[in-house]
């Protein structure tokens, strides 16, 4: 049996069921818009029993997890339901970490892209160069490693999503709101983005050609973004699988720009990639390859993370 946990108009989360579904696959989504609608019959330690959609289930029955754990809409007008569902979400997010099943991803492996500098140095443990990193909160402090790399990028240092910019004259007025908000500054690294999709042991990239210095963002700047597949040479690709590995990450998606000299660089590991925007640019079959992945689980040791 495999179970999908989000909210069904997710694109990554809707492409994966599709393909189970086209598989003939015996499957459940977890609706995270229905939450309130649905009962975890409890007993001793994680043993329980599911209650959705019509359907009763035990969860020591699940073989396979694909989750993409959102914020769950609570409902707005019903104090009850609200914290029914949210509820359900806290105990069902705990079970992922410590179920039997095999499960993409497991909450805590996500972990490791919350903090972006922790991350950086499981990836340089994991053989990939890494661009050169500040994170500070002092304005000359960022002023001078500008004068060391001439170009230099920012984003956040967490994991929450952030548009990478460049570091321009015009906004040196702003430096010193870094008081109040240490951020991650980077040298510019030239090239071209591949974005690397591990799933299980196989790998899925696609090479990006933007002006764009982020290029999932390019139209907002009115600039384009061309998404094409891309082999990549045997030895990236096998430091790509073992870096999600290490991270405990059945499904990564990995951010790498191959330089002018040929040399690769790592930017970050994302756990839990939204793959359908490549897959629907270049025709990848990531959501197969997910399904198949799950489909080939069996019960045995819960998936950690080595880091």
């Amino acid at each position: 049996m495999l179970l999908f946990y989000g909210c069904p108009d997710d694109e990554p989360l809707a492409r994966a069921v599709t393909a189970a579904r086209a598989g003939g696959l015996d499957h459940l989504l977890v609706d995270q818009t229905r939450l309130a609608r649905y009962d975890l019959v409890c007993g001793p330690g994680l043993d329980a029993r599911l209650a959705a959609e019509g359907r009763e289930l035990p969860l020591a029955g699940i073989t396979a997890v694909y989750a993409r754990p959102l914020e769950p809409p609570l409902p707005r007008d019903d104090a009850a339901a609200r914290a029914r569902a949210a509820a359900f979400h806290r105990w069902f997010t705990d079970w992922l970490d410590g179920a039997d099943a095999f499960v993409v991803n497991r909450p805590r492996a996500m972990e490791s892209n919350s903090s972006k500098p922790y991350q950086a140095q499981l990836i340089a443990r994991a053989g990939f160069a890494v661009p050169d990193t500040l994170v500070s909160d002092d304005p000359e402090e960022v002023l001078e490693f500008r004068r060391q790399h001439g170009r230099v990028v920012y984003k956040s240092v967490s994991g929450i999503r952030s548009v990478v910019r460049e570091l321009q004259p015009a906004d040196e007025a702003r430096l010193p709101l870094l008081r109040a908000l240490p951020t991650q500054f980077q040298a510019y690294v030239p090239g071209r983005d591949v974005r690397v999709h591990v799933v299980g042991e196989r790998v899925f990239a696609a090479s990006v050609d933007s002006p764009a210095i982020d290029y999932r963002y390019a139209q907002r700047d009115g600039l384009s973004a061309e998404l094409a597949p891309y082999e990549l040479p045997a030895e990236v690709a096998r430091r790509a699988v073992a870096l999600a590995a290490a991270l405990g990450l059945p499904l990564a998606g990995i951010d790498l720009r191959v330089r002018p000299d040929g040399g690769w660089v790592c930017f970050e590991v994302n756990p839990m990639p939204a793959y359908s925007y490549y897959e629907s640019h270049t025709g990848l079959p990531i959501a197969a390859a997910l399904v198949e992945l799950l489909a080939a689980a069996r019960t045995g040791p819960a998936v950690r993370a080595e880091v």
